[in-house]
């Protein structure tokens, strides 16, 4: 790749496409979570205006169900008085600053996001899209690499600050490109290795690595006059050590407290979430999620070596209340438990900073078990995510899996939501226990046909919270409870699930004709009430937990980036930074009733 090669997808043509969809997105996801008014005009259309009022963006949308304004991008046009300008992103934001409450410390590292947005953009619009009829055909990792959209409430959603354009060729998910991780020795005095009940370090290194890589890094540690059984093999994201480890853990390295071997064997895929790599030479084998210090979506994304250090038993721990709990069981859910997991304890950057500081994150890494033994035949995988993907020519992927299944969309919908919102409900109200269900994190298994089997959750530890104060758990669980008051308790349904995720789902199936909003929401409203009704020893729980009230608070993600892009939530503390604005009409209030 030459400098100018990899700048290619830089075209006036693409660069314009790119903006156009993330302006529209502004608007959208802006108005939603009223940082703007959208006004009307005589024309039917909408108008937008700069704080300054020197220009003015007009479209045309339809306001569906959760405020969710689906603005129609090839009406999109920007007006300086009779002059009609091209639409740019970061135009937009600058014109809006006052809107939307930039302060001057985050603005210029937001406005970087969203040029590595659009030129991710540009890049995905380059590349040859299958269409959503193959796609829907696809296999689990075409189906991952040909995701184009990313979060869909986040604006700036892929920022990735770190990554220079190479890098994005080499380790974005959607360039699909094989990688190798890259393994060093830690030493045990520095490092701590924690794994699941049934499952020891030998054991994993062996599976993982094999005889013949072992023998090779037993050789090189020899050679240096150092034994590899005083060390533990830690997996690094190739990025992370060309970039930081190399340079800013130089003394860690030149004490042979830390060992560079080199590359492994196997080849590996990243993932929607970026850190976290699939094994393609054999899917049999773990995931691999590794610490890379890139700023995407809000968050340095590393890893805490304190918090890997309980991760394997808080897995433990949701498998066994998962396989105890007939009603979990009986939808099929699982989980793709986090096996083990390995931190490194930097003396000098933990002596100087705080838990919170990403000089704490750099060097950490865990091992997650892969769904792929777990199918039956016939079986195949697909990320949540996939549910809300429009190819390039609009359609939609859910479209092209309902006509591919031969269910009306109705029974279709149920089967998803059964697997899905099911025992995310039972989770709840009978456990208080909610997870971060968004559709990078939830994988689904289809059958042959395209019709959604059964569910699989993943990245547990750091992202479960139990709500209930005196819930009993385990010493070594005890990190996931937090104090959430009870008012804000059931947004880990409204938000994480009917706003985050079904909104788009159902303005997608509307949109493309193929369910009606009304059907829709009878659909999750069915669904809901045959829990319901299957429970009722939790009858109490949901007088006090209504999901069929009127309205609920609305939690605004964007609110969160734009106040504080580094560092948006504690995740020890989740509720306590919410930006909570008004509330949203609960889209199956009043829909408790039997029909």
């Amino acid at each position: 790749m030459t400098p100018s090669t990899a700048v290619a997808h830089l075209t006036p043509e693409l660069w314009a496409r790119a903006n156009r969809h993330l302006v529209r997105k502004a608007l959208a996801e802006f108005s939603h979570e009223r940082l703007l008014t959208p006004e009307p005009l005589a024309d039917g259309r909408y108008a937008v205006r700069s704080d300054d009022g020197a220009v003015e963006y007009r479209f045309t949308a339809r306001l569906r169900a959760l405020d969710h304004w689906q603005i129609d991008a090839d009406s999109l046009t920007l007006h300086r008085g009779a002059e009609e300008l091209p639409l740019d992103a970061v135009d937009l934001l600058i014109e809006l600053r006052g809107s939307l409450g930039l302060s001057d410390e985050v603005l210029p590292v937001y406005l970087e996001e969203i040029s590595a947005t659009l030129a991710g953009s540009a890049d995905k619009l380059s590349r040859p899209q299958p269409a959503a009829a193959e796609l829907a055909k696809a296999d689990f990792q075409t189906i991952e690499a040909g995701m184009t959209e990313g979060h869909p409430g986040f604006v700036a959603n892929n920022g990735r600050i770190g990554f220079g354009v190479d890098d994005h060729h080499r380790y974005a998910p959607e360039a699909a490109a094989d990688v190798r991780l890259v393994w060093l020795a830690a030493h045990r005095d520095h490092s701590t290795f924690t794994s699941c009940s049934d499952l020891d370090y030998q054991t994993l290194v062996h599976e993982e690595l094999g005889e013949e890589q072992l023998d090779r890094f037993a050789e090189a540690m020899a050679a240096l006059g150092l034994d590899l059984a005083a060390y533990h093999l830690f997996p690094v994201h190739p990025w992370q050590w060309w970039n930081k480890l190399s340079v800013t853990f130089a003394g860690e390295l030149a004490t042979r407290r830390l060992v560079c071997l080199g590359e492994g064997a196997d080849s590996y895929r990243a993932q929607q979430s970026i850190r976290t790599f699939f094994n393609v030479s054999d899917p049999s084998k773990h995931y691999v999620k590794t610490a890379i210090s890139v700023l995407n979506m809000g968050f340095m994304r590393g890893l805490s070596a304190a918090y890997m250090e309980a991760t394997p038993a808080i897995n433990d721990w949701l498998a066994r209340l998962i396989a105890g709990d007939p009603v979990l069981r009986a939808t099929g859910l699982t989980i793709i438990r986090e096996h083990a997991a390995i931190g490194y304890r930097h003396r000098q950057f933990e002596a100087a900073t705080d838990r919170y500081s990403p000089y704490r994150k750099m060097l950490a890494a865990l091992w997650r078990e892969s769904p792929v033994p777990a199918l039956e035949p016939g079986e195949r995988l697909a990320t949540m995510a996939s549910l809300l993907h429009l190819d390039a020519e609009g359609n939609a992927l859910a479209a092209a899996l309902i006509e591919q299944s031969g269910l009306t969309p109705e029974v279709w919908l149920r089967r998803y939501l059964d697997a899905y919102l099911t025992p995310l409900l039972h989770s709840f109200y009978a456990y208080d226990l909610a997870f971060m269900p968004h559709g990078e994190n939830t994988i689904l298994v289809l059958d042959g046909s395209g019709a959604v089997v059964r569910a699989v959750f993943k990245d547990i530890a750091e992202e479960i919270v139990v709500m209930d104060p005196v819930a009993v758990l385990p010493p070594e669980v005890q990190r996931v409870r937090a104090d959430v008051p009870d008012d804000m308790k059931l947004l880990s349904i409204f938000t994480d699930v009917f706003d985050c995720f079904f909104r788009y789902l159902n303005a997608i199936l509307a949109e493309a004709g193929v369910l009606s909003e009304e059907a829709f929401w009878r659909t999750v409203a069915a669904c809901v009430r045959d829990y319901r009704d299957s429970v009722p020893h939790l009858a109490e729980k949901f007088e006090r937990f209504d999901p069929f009230a009127e309205e609920f608070a609305l939690s605004c993600l964007n609110r969160l980036q734009l106040r504080n892009n580094r560092q948006m939530v504690d995740l020890a503390d989740p509720s306590a930074a919410l930006q909570l604005v008004g509330t949203l009409r609960n889209p199956i209030a009043g829909m408790g009733a039997a029909e």
